[in-house]
């Protein structure tokens, strides 16, 4: 790779994330009020929710200028590294400004003095940040929104881009496109259209209300989240047609649709219940435990485990894994074995947060947290944990 090419690599995820960002602005998009409220004046976030639109333009986009030959459909694959590179430092710009830009982190709240205690040291507050929901001109750019969209967008030209890869050097060489690289593609497209599709129910999940926008939170959606998730592919791109029979890729899909059932019908149930309480969602009457103000969830999927969506998008991230592994063994040993870095982090990350996330309802909820502990035993797999 020649230095242009380099520098150009280097330039792209900022290049893009500001082409998103643009998007972003102009686009039609729909006004609404969000679950969580402001820090200080306790009225609820207003928020601008054009997600979807964004991704469909940029994939539109992606599309019109390999068409015409203005930049190749597979650039992200041949230049991933200096994209990388150029992600990484916009990453910690990010974190270093949006940190700095806010004052000391002060005495703790009961909510959130588990994530940013009082006196802690700069690297903690680097880490998980200082300001909980900072947004631009109330609400006209969320940065947490702007994060994950960033995410979503430019993982979806990720697993393009990586796919169109892999077309091409199976013409090149002669050999047949690999329909376990296609599935793998495929499952990671649905996550981004489906997340954002969904945009408006994520304003009503954990990253909203219990994380500040830090390093954590800022590199991760701008350097880790779009080039991470795509990690099967980076590993199996390559991988020539194993020629299986058609009821393992049938196998592999039903595993990914059975966790997005899992994450997405329990994300929906609880969306549903703050927005319509009275409502049954997918014949599931509402039930839950109160202490005479506030109400928690005990069924349908709530009832099942305290967690049963992080459940969900840990099936999913195997499923993902597990056709590109079995498809990409030709490869070789140990490259496929990458592939399983997904799942494993999904399943550090989900084990993690739902611990913090019982220590964050417990603050919140006090002894009504207790009564639905009881209620509902397990923490994420039922019957089991």
């Amino acid at each position: 790779m020649d230095i242009r090419m380099l520098i150009l690599g280097f330039l792209t995820p900022w290049i893009t994330y500001a082409g998103i960002t643009l998007l972003h602005v102009i686009l039609p998009a729909r006004k609404i009020k969000g679950y969580v409220t402001h820090e200080k004046t306790g009225e609820l976030l207003n928020y601008r929710i054009n997600g979807i639109f964004v991704l469909a333009a940029s994939v539109l986009i992606w599309y019109l200028l390999g068409r015409f030959d203005v930049v190749p459909y597979d650039w992200l694959y041949k230049v991933r590294w200096a994209s990388l590179a150029g992600a990484v430092v916009m990453g910690l710009w990010f974190s270093f400004r949006i940190v700095l830009a806010a004052p000391s982190t002060g005495a703790p709240s009961q909510l959130e003095g588990r994530l940013v205690p009082a006196g802690k040291s700069f690297l903690a507050s680097f880490w998980l940040g200082r300001t909980i929901n900072p947004q631009i001109n109330n609400g006209f750019i969320d940065a947490k929104m702007w994060l994950y969209l960033i995410g979503a967008v430019m993982l979806q030209l990720h697993v393009l881009s990586f796919t169109a890869y892999h077309c091409l050097y199976m013409q090149a060489t002669g050999g047949s496109v690999n329909p376990g690289i296609i599935l793998g593609a495929a499952m990671s497209t649905w996550f981004c259209w489906e997340y954002l599709f969904f945009e408006r129910v994520h304003l009503y999940t954990y990253d909203i209300f219990g994380e500040r926008v830090g390093f954590k939170l800022g590199f991760g959606c701008l350097a880790f989240y779009p080039y991470f998730y795509a990690i099967s592919l980076w590993f199996t791109v390559e991988a020539k047609n194993p020629n299986l029979p058609v009821w393992l890729l049938i196998v592999f899909a039903v595993a990914f649709f059975i966790g997005w059932l899992l994450t997405r019908g329990a994300n929906l149930q609880k969306f549903y219940y703050k927005i319509s309480p009275e409502k049954k969602f997918l014949c599931m009457k509402p039930e839950v435990v109160s202490d005479g103000k506030r109400n928690l969830l005990v069924s349908g999927y709530w009832g099942a485990s305290r967690h049963i969506n992080y459940l969900g998008e840990i099936i999913q991230a195997c499923a993902i894994a597990a056709v590109a592994f079995v498809y990409g063994v030709s490869v070789g040993y140990p490259a496929v074995l990458g592939v399983w870095l997904y799942p494993v982090y999904y399943i550090a990350l989900m084990y993690t947060r739902a611990i913090d996330d019982d220590k964050i309802c417990k603050a919140k909820y006090g002894d009504l947290w207790d009564t639905y502990k009881k209620k509902v035993k397990y923490r994420i797999i039922p019957f089991i944990y």
